[in-house]
């Protein structure tokens, strides 16, 4: 079915329109949410300070451009993948939390969801407070009072559980994560400037390095594509069974292991861990005391110093690539559903050793695309080392994360229009 088909199946499909639907009026409420500026803003005192500051470059990426005018969403989504991050890594501290995520079916997940939820509130409280405090340090928010300072925690902390109730009701209603394509809308949204912003400061002298810019962004997509795409058929065969006089079941098919199973989940945590160094350095900054000064510049040079944030990047995808898919397969409970199916992987005993090979070949491909997938993620710093253009660190971390949320939500997509064909 090629793309015209499939965008009019979409359209005349009633449930399809409707998720589609859906999904535009959320990203219409979302944008119109970041357009609401919080109280007592210097405006000309934010842009100066936006416009060289890499780490709010990226912060602004995760709170959908909330940040360009501090709007009433500026911490975006932030605290609730930390509060996820925070909840997945407690499974493998925590049996019981281990127990509810894995054995307990669908309620456990919904619980654990709300954990989550809980633990977003505190964590919007204690980046908001930080956030806040550095932006009035930089003279950005002035004239506040203390009900003013008050009054504006409250309203960032509010701000960030709607956007996570937002993009809840995405996923549940519409089609794709709600969280990546609350990220997604908002760097999307960020291109107009960008486009025209290159067009006025257009230099024909720099027409090689342009030319590429442009051949190194097609092969990193084309990379991120591939590795996406990629995967490893295990073959399945399901033994036949006599019931009296017929016989049922036989036939062979596949089980398809992705080669990068967490998608872009991996670089959303990683990146949201390596804010919290620079935003601490920042805080630090406002106090006098000379250790503390210390401790703050020690951190923010965390930021300029790319070698090292460059190998913590490569490290922490790398990482989250295989814990996240840890946590999201269960090479157990695939092996005890494919014998209670009367399925078995040809050479290998059903249980425990279909359990291991699967984990086995599963180690093995993830081991692919876990260095692949980080390569691409510093790809941009080391371009970055070689021409001296601090935005192509921002620019390809959101290239990497409008890929993989594009092809996401085309698989939802097709997945959506075969279920309405059969």
């Amino acid at each position: 079915m090629n793309f015209l088909n499939k965008m009019k199946l979409v359209w005349t499909d009633t449930t399809l329109r409707k998720r589609v639907l859906f999904v535009f009026f959320a990203l219409i409420v979302f944008r119109l949410l970041s357009a609401i500026p919080i109280p007592g803003i210097d405006t000309l005192a934010l842009n100066r300070f936006l416009s060289n500051n890499q780490f709010f470059g990226i912060l602004n990426i995760f709170s959908g451009g909330g940040l360009t005018n501090l709007s009433i969403i500026m911490l975006g989504v932030g605290p609730y993948i930390t509060g996820s991050i925070i909840m997945q890594l407690l499974t493998i501290m925590v049996p019981a939390l281990k127990k509810i995520y894995h054995e307990e079916g669908e309620a456990g997940r919904k619980r654990f969801t709300q954990y989550s939820r809980l633990l977003t509130v505190p964590l919007a409280a204690l980046q908001g407070f930080a956030l806040l405090a550095i932006l009035e340090s930089q003279n950005i928010l002035v004239n506040l009072t203390a009900f003013d300072r008050i009054t504006n925690l409250l309203i960032v902390v509010a701000g960030s559980v709607l956007l996570m109730w937002l993009g809840e009701l995405v996923s549940e209603f519409g089609i794709g994560n709600g969280v990546s394509l609350i990220i997604f809308a908002g760097i999307v949204a960020t291109l107009p400037a960008q486009v025209s912003q290159l067009i006025f400061t257009f230099d024909v002298s720099q027409i090689p390095l342009y030319l590429m810019f442009t051949v190194v962004g097609v092969l990193v997509i084309a990379g991120i594509v591939l590795v996406t795409e990629a995967e490893r058929p295990i073959p399945v065969t399901y033994a036949k069974r006599v019931r009296g006089m017929k016989m049922y079941g036989g036939g062979s098919t596949y089980l398809p292991l992705r080669v990068n199973q967490a998608g872009v989940i991996p670089i959303i945590f990683a990146l949201s861990i390596l804010l919290f160094p620079q935003m601490i350095g920042t805080f630090l900054s406002r106090f006098d005391n000379a250790i503390i000064a210390k401790i703050s510049s020690v951190l923010i040079s965390f930021t300029q110093t790319s070698v090292l944030y460059a190998v913590l990047y490569f490290i922490l995808v790398f990482l989250f690539t295989y814990f996240y898919t840890a946590v999201t397969f269960d090479p157990e409970a695939l092996s005890t559903n494919l014998q209670k199916n009367g399925a078995f992987i040809p050479g290998i005993r059903p249980g425990a050793s279909t359990s291991d090979y699967i984990s086995k070949v599963l180690g093995r491909i993830t081991l692919l695309g876990a260095v692949f997938l980080g390569f691409i993620a510093v790809l941009p710093l080391i371009m970055q080392f070689a021409t001296g253009i601090t935005a192509l660190a921002l620019g390809g971390t959101s290239l990497l994360i409008v890929v993989s949320v594009v092809l996401d939500l085309m698989k939802k997509v097709d997945s959506q229009i075969s279920m309405r064909e059969y």
